[in-house]
């Protein structure tokens, strides 16, 4: 860690020495109020929406870090730079649906997105669609879906940005994007690229040391100190995208994302294996790709999009014995292909009326095989034709009240989903202060994933969709502007869902798993967030983003077997309460940045039985903190940024066995040179 160490000794001086630009002159503008009126397309929708602030603040951070501090959800994280998938008010990872400008990114295999594959520097717009408000969007969404996309650049002219990160456990980022606006064409390319042997040391409870005394009687025990091992990465990502507007309405985007990652998959905490002998590495290559085209007139809005999303997979695990041989055990291959298209249609009927429609076509492609010699044959290579299409109409009888219908159809092979239908309503209790109430309800369904079916051994193509009704209620209101020199805006909502024909892999007779349609759930709860700023003077500025949520999520379904005791218990991993804030305190070009979450217990059975140490994983508090210095030079803007995550070194866990970093921290130097730019 020297060169860590000698990074802020090598900037300073320079930064130091630097002449801050200052403008020759100035002149005062007069304020400007701005008045907006609530879209249509908003009508009673319980959303969440991620500005570039929150997605950029810290550019090391992936999707998984920013939605766990900004987000009424639980990202159930198998360690850092693993595994890391979101749950939506109590539901599995499964049940919540993402898209990536348009195109469904789910794997067609598990049903789960990575979101720790997914840098934050790559998103500029993140929505969050809770409960029903998610099919306007798409189906198969349970729990809610997360909309991710990119942008053309705001301003015309060259723009360059490039970040260093260096960290704790051998972590290097670095980060660059090269962007141009003009007239008609903008294009910008970026790219990402970290590596980390992540070898942090953790206090290993899962196992005990006996300390002998002369006699050879135990007189003592403790818990060993351990690094974890096999926890490196190699991620690459590239974007390259490039947009055209052609000046009467019609505009042309194409976005194309690759990426390449190297992962040694960490040891449990209770392995005993010596991390020389064993290889435990994922390795994965993915092409996502949407040429899109849009076409704008004064009350219609046409849209056309095409993409392919291909994912190369491969785990290696093997064993070398004592004398050197090597065993194969695991080399697992997937291959997946998924093309779509979809068609997308707005008209607006004077001001009181909009309807909507869209026809999606995904048709994914999974050849999932292993390569050991201690497994015969393709484990299975499929293919099937997913069709879904959604008509609404919403209407605004008057200013203050507001009316949507939406119906989605979905079709997957030669099954058709039951209509999904979903109705929303808001009103404008009070102009003074922006207090809206919202409502919906919507019955939803989610048909079992390509493993579900085909999997072998144990795949069940018989599985029928998973299938429920949600209701949503809540109050919103906002308060102040720029004018006042403050904000307030806050929302609270209660949610109740019941899930049918809930699919669980369980044990068969024979030895393997297999899914079952076995469980009822249901998903209750509140969930709040409140999003204040003020300016305490022309220096001083403070800030304070919170959210909480309470989600009991009960099984109510049949016994699996007479020794299944789940029944009216906590899903597992699911947590009960969660809360998250993030104070900002900004003094002109200091920025000072504390983050703090919160999750309650979670149980490991489905039985809830805390009888065993292992039964359940404790609670904890996390907390951030972060400190940035701009500067503001005549050739480039540059900034110094420290960060230290877990800032009181607590020890703790999301998944069983699997270790998190104590304290650590990173210092990014950002540099932005200056050419001539202007706003578009």
């Amino acid at each position: 860690m020297r060169r860590l160490t000698l990074l802020p000794l090598l900037i300073l001086p320079l930064l130091a020495a630097a002449q801050e630009e200052r403008p020759a002159w100035s002149l005062p503008i007069e304020e400007v109020p701005v008045v907006t009126r609530r879209t249509m397309k908003e009508i009673g929708v319980q959303r969440t929406q991620l500005d570039s602030t929150v997605l950029h603040d810290n550019i090391s951070l992936s999707m998984a870090d920013v939605l766990t501090q900004n987000a009424n959800l639980f990202i159930k994280s198998y360690g850092r730079a693993t595994l890391a998938t979101a749950e939506f008010r109590g539901t599995s990872p499964s049940h919540t649906q993402v898209t990536w400008n348009g195109m469904r990114i789910n794997s067609p295999m598990l049903g789960t997105v990575d979101f720790s594959m997914i840098p934050a520097f790559f998103i500029d717009a993140a929505t969050l669609l809770h409960g029903a408000s998610s099919i306007g969007v798409t189906g198969g969404a349970l729990g809610g879906a997360v909309v991710l996309g990119t942008r053309p650049s705001a301003q015309r002219g060259w723009q360059t940005q490039y970040v260093q990160g260096v960290g704790s456990f051998s972590t290097f980022d670095q980060y660059l994007r090269v962007s141009y606006g003009g007239q008609r064409w903008s294009a910008s390319t970026r790219a990402v690229y970290s590596t980390s042997d992540n070898d942090f040391r953790y206090t290993n409870y899962d196992k005990m040391e006996l300390v002998y005394g002369p006699d050879g009687a135990v007189v003592d025990t403790y818990h060993p100190v351990e690094r974890n091992r096999s926890g490196y990465f190699r991620d690459l990502h590239l974007l390259q995208e490039l947009y055209y507007n052609r000046g009467d309405g019609t505009r042309y985007g194409l976005s194309a994302w690759y990426l390449r990652s190297k992962r040694g998959l960490p040891f449990l905490s209770t392995d005993y294996r010596d991390d020389v002998t064993i290889l435990n590495e994922q390795r994965e290559q993915t092409l996502r790709a949407v040429a899109s085209w849009e076409r704008l007139r004064e009350r219609l809005k046409l849209g056309a999009k095409l993409g392919y999303a291909y994912t190369a997979s491969a785990y290696d695990f093997r064993q070398r014995n004592a004398q050197g041989a090597q065993s194969d055990l695991t080399l697992s291959r997937s291959y997946l292909h998924t093309p779509y298209g979809q068609f997308d249609a707005e008209y607006y009927v004077g001001r009181r009326w909009l309807f909507t429609g869209n026809v999606a076509l995904h048709v994914p492609m999974v050849d999932c095989s292993d390569k050991s010699p201690y497994h015969e044959g393709d484990v299975y290579d499929r293919y099937r034709v997913e069709l879904s299409g959604h008509l609404s109409a919403k209407w605004r009888p008057t200013e203050r009240i507001g009316l949507a219908v939406n119906l989605r159809g979905e079709l997957y092979d030669r099954h058709a989903v039951p209509l999904i239908p979903a109705f929303f309503f808001d009103w404008v209790v009070s102009e003074r202060g922006n207090v809206v109430l919202k409502a919906s309800v919507a019955r939803n369904y989610r048909y079992p994933t390509l493993n579900d079916r085909y999997y072998q051994p144990g795949g069940n193509p018989d599985l029928r969709p998973e299938h429920g009704f949600t209701y949503d209620g809540g109050i919103s209101f906002a308060l102040g502007g720029e004018a006042e020199g403050y904000t307030l805006r806050g929302e609270a909502t209660l949610f109740d869902s019941h899930i049918d024909d809930w699919i669980l892999w369980v044990q068969a007779r024979r030895g393997y798993w297999t899914p079952r349609n076995v469980r009822k759930v249901h998903n209750y709860g509140a969930e709040t967030k409140v999003d204040a700023s003020v300016r305490l003077s022309p220096d001083w500025r403070l800030g304070l983003d919170a959210h909480f949520a309470w989600t009991p999520s009960i099984n109510y379904g049949e016994p699996v077997n007479d020794a299944d005791a789940s029944y009216g218990k906590q899903l597992v991993y699911v947590p009960e309460y969660a809360a998250a804030a993030t104070a900002t305190l900004g003094w002109r070009r200091w920025t000072l940045v504390y983050k703090w979450n919160y999750y309650s217990e979670r149980y490991t059975t489905t039985s809830n039985d805390t009888s065993l140490r292992t039964g359940r994983l404790e609670p904890y508090y996390m907390s951030d903190l972060s400190l940035e210095r701009s500067f503001a030079l005549r050739w480039a803007d540059l900034s110094l940024k420290g960060v230290v995550r877990n800032l009181f070194n607590v020890e703790y866990v999301t998944v069983l066995s699997r270790p998190m970093p104590r304290l650590n921290y990173e210092i990014f130097l950002d540099i932005r040179p200056k050419f001539h730019t202007r706003k578009r």
